[in-house]
């Protein structure tokens, strides 16, 4: 009892360290979510969020009254130049531009996914970061949970026996409007400028990210291979059905099946594949569920917040979650899938359109069971068959490094 209290009556007694002083580069669309965690922040004395910038100025009171509102970046540097934290919530292809930026300043950087849009402007933004000193967390929220620490435990202790696969299962649903909401959706490349807003990279691009980093691959030394199968049922550039197959230089298979052409939407899920049982991370809820010869468990799973750990390696030197560095893995599949050939269309007596107008979505048929099966087997959608499947795994050949 009268450690406590001291140790209150010291830290009492202690002063309250100066808020970080934020920026927002992006209001709309995910930026949204940046905003709602800023003022959580800010009520909490943790940060001040001094500026945004958006070329689309933000709704009447989205914005804290003290935050000056700037159309662009550079504009927002050189009004306050003394910023402790800034976050690019951006359109993909102004990732790297607006990266560079940031991290010629003396701030640290939070870069929503995915980081950038090739794996040369990744080797640009690591070695900007490496000689800026300062620490860049990427917005894969997911690998905040703490069920990873658990699936760590578990896979050490050998509960579900020998580690023999990973599967990343998505199945979400997107209309029409989703395509309609901005110039790049759905885009692989603008004017030239690389885009690569696909299924996999983009609105599923947690799964992938969550896989690898349960499979130990992080940098781009842990990946072997990536194969890629990319199809479309929307009229769209990029892939919205895809198989995505891994294999990590330790010889273990990781497979991505995902669509957002569903016919509901459910959480995904990344299952581990083991000698003597599974486990299944719906990473969305943190909620791992393990079956053994023993029975089933469940346990649902707090989470850190990103920008918290950001802000914390600012001032003590903790590990980032989410780092620049440790996304390498990923960008190898992004550019396995920037490269590939253009997604293979759908034949529409295989697609279906539920709902009218924009809000119509497109329903490939039997796509719940083929997702299972490919994640299961291992297998591409033309390896397993299916009757609207005619491309070929495409192989990526992995840089030297």
């Amino acid at each position: 009892m009268g450690t406590a209290t001291q140790a209150a009556g010291k830290d009492a007694g202690t002063p309250r360290k100066p808020a970080a002083r934020a920026a927002l580069v992006g209001v709309h669309g995910f930026g949204t979510h940046h905003l709602r965690n800023l003022e959580r922040l800010q009520a909490a004395g943790a940060v001040e969020l001094v500026a945004v910038a958006d070329p689309q100025p933000p709704a009447p009171g989205a914005v804290p009254p003290s935050a000056a509102i700037h159309s662009g970046l550079d504009e927002l540097l050189q009004a306050a130049p003394d910023l402790d934290l800034v976050i690019v919530a951006t359109p993909i292809q102004t990732h790297a531009p607006l990266a560079l930026a940031a991290l010629a300043t003396d701030a640290e950087l939070y870069l929503e996914k995915p980081p950038v849009a090739s794996l040369a402007d990744f080797s640009r933004l690591c070695a900007a970061a490496a000689a800026s000193g300062h620490g860049v967390q990427v917005g894969f929220q997911s690998l905040g949970s703490h069920a990873l620490l658990a699936i760590e435990e578990l896979l050490a202790a050998g509960t579900i026996g020998t580690l023999e696969g990973i599967s990343a299962t998505g199945r979400w649903v997107r209309d029409r409007a989703y395509y309609k909401r901005s110039r790049w959706a759905g885009k692989r490349s603008i004017n030239g400028v690389d885009v690569v807003d696909g299924v996999a990279t983009n609105p599923l691009a947690h799964a992938v990210a969550t896989a690898l980093r349960i499979a130990g691959a992080r940098t781009t030394a842990d990946v072997a291979s990536v194969e890629t199968e990319l199809y479309r049922a929307n009229d769209i550039e990029s892939d919205d059905t895809s198989v995505i197959r891994i294999r990590t230089t330790r010889g273990l298979p990781i497979t991505c099946a995902l669509t957002i052409c569903a016919t509901e939407s459910v959480e995904p899920y990344v299952t581990l594949q083991g000698s003597a049982g599974t486990a299944v991370f719906h990473y969305t809820e943190d909620r791992l569920s393990v079956e053994t010869a023993a029975g089933r468990t469940e346990q649902t799973y707090g989470r850190d917040d990103l920008t918290e750990n950001l802000l914390a390696h600012r001032a003590t030197g903790v590990p980032l979650t989410s780092s620049l560095q440790d996304s390498g893995a990923f960008m190898l599949v992004l550019e396995a899938i920037r490269t590939a050939p253009p997604p293979s269309p759908i034949d529409p007596a295989h697609v279906r359109w539920e709902g009218d107008g924009d809000s119509a979505h497109a329903v490939v048929a039997g796509i719940e069971d083929a997702l299972e099966r490919a994640g299961r087997q291992h297998a591409t959608f033309s390896e397993l068959g299916l009757p609207w499947a005619a491309s070929a795994p495409a192989t990526f050949d992995i840089p030297a490094s």
